[in-house]
């Protein structure tokens, strides 16, 4: 690693969700109400979020960071000058998320204060990030059957994919969010979040991708200029940053579950990841090494597009604890919620 480092050379350290150390994210979480800082120099980056919890008060959360050079032998100045920004906004304690064991052990060598696992994590600690410099032939190949037949499926049936960012496509896919929060029992993001995402971050960064479903008939598959009034019955969300796109959120009717809309989705996004000249698809968070859990499903779809594939794991999220009181009124907060 070169000791001149770039910015963009820094947020390359951590694989999968740099966006989230990009200038239009930062520019988005102002815009849905959060206060953000930066602290920058020559050989490190971050873009850090303040939240504010009622009673213990400020953190200070550094989202797929902290991000700086392994070899730089100043980078406790970093964390002096990071823990002394903490402490002028009088934030309890700083959340990162390393990107490897040997930044974490680098973070605690480094600084004076706790250093401690957080009592949940942020973002999720493992990512399932494939390979898409092969061929579209290989990248087939290597599906497991049944999601190949599944793609072929969905264009057999007449599922048309389309991309468009105008509010109109932005309210459906926020509808599609309602139906399937509620068929998953999970509490989504405010529509106005995702309406301030697309507000927020270049066109040219985000894209909405959506499956239209006109039956057997229509047109179907790459023909995105079709003007046919089909039902959108599927959508995600995808960034496209450096080398890498990602998969960001998704959302379906699961009336037209039959039609298997989500796999071309998913097929037609990373054969324009490749257009783009990414290197990686991220399909996002998995949890690998047991069946026992509420993404299994989610695991096994994704898995499903490449077997051959290793997930990412990360350590987690750590706190870095400036204020004691604070951080130990926070745990007993936390610890009693998790009684009710």
């Amino acid at each position: 690693m070169r000791d001149n480092l770039k910015i963009n050379d820094l947020m390359q350290q951590a694989p999968g969700e740099g966006f989230l150390q990009s200038d239009w994210w930062r520019e988005f979480q102002e815009l849905a109400g959060k206060k953000t800082l930066n602290i920058k120099g020559e050989r490190f980056w971050s873009n850090i979020i303040e939240h504010k919890l009622p009673i213990v008060g400020k953190y200070f959360y550094i989202p797929r960071g902290n991000i700086f050079n392994i070899r730089d032998k100043n980078v406790s100045n970093y964390f002096k000058n990071l823990i002394g920004l903490a402490e002028d906004h009088h934030a309890g304690w700083i959340r990162i998320e390393p990107a490897s064991q040997e930044i974490l052990d680098l973070t605690k060598k480094s600084v004076d204060a706790f250093v401690v696992k957080a009592p949940h994590d942020m973002q999720p600690r493992e990512l399932f990030i494939i390979d898409i410099t092969k061929s579209e032939e290989t990248l087939l190949a290597e599906m497991k059957p049944k999601t190949r037949y599944n793609i072929r499926l969905a264009e057999k049936k007449g599922v048309r994919v389309g991309i468009s960012n105008e509010k109109k496509y932005v309210d459906k896919f926020c509808d599609l969010v309602e139906i399937t929060s509620a068929r998953q029992s999970i509490t989504p993001h405010p529509r106005d979040y995702y309406q301030k995402m697309f507000e927020a971050i270049p066109g040219e960064n985000i894209k909405l991708y959506y499956a239209e479903f006109e039956g057997p008939a229509s047109t179907c598959g790459d023909d995105r200029s079709s003007t046919r009034g089909g039902e959108i019955i599927a959508a995600n969300i995808v960034i496209f940053f450096d080398d890498t796109v990602t998969y960001l959120h998704g959302a379906s009717d699961d009336r037209f579950r039959n039609v298997m809309a989500p796999y071309l989705l998913q097929w037609k996004q990373i054969q324009d990841a490749k257009k783009f000249g990414a290197i990686g698809y991220d399909f996002g968070g998995v949890k690998t090494g047991t069946a026992d859990n509420n993404w299994a499903g989610i695991t096994r779809f994704k898995q499903s597009f490449s077997p051959v594939t290793v997930s990412i794991k990360f350590p987690g999220c750590y706190d870095i604890i400036i204020g004691r009181r604070k951080y130990l009124a926070y745990r007993i907060i936390q610890k009693i919620k998790s009684f009710f």
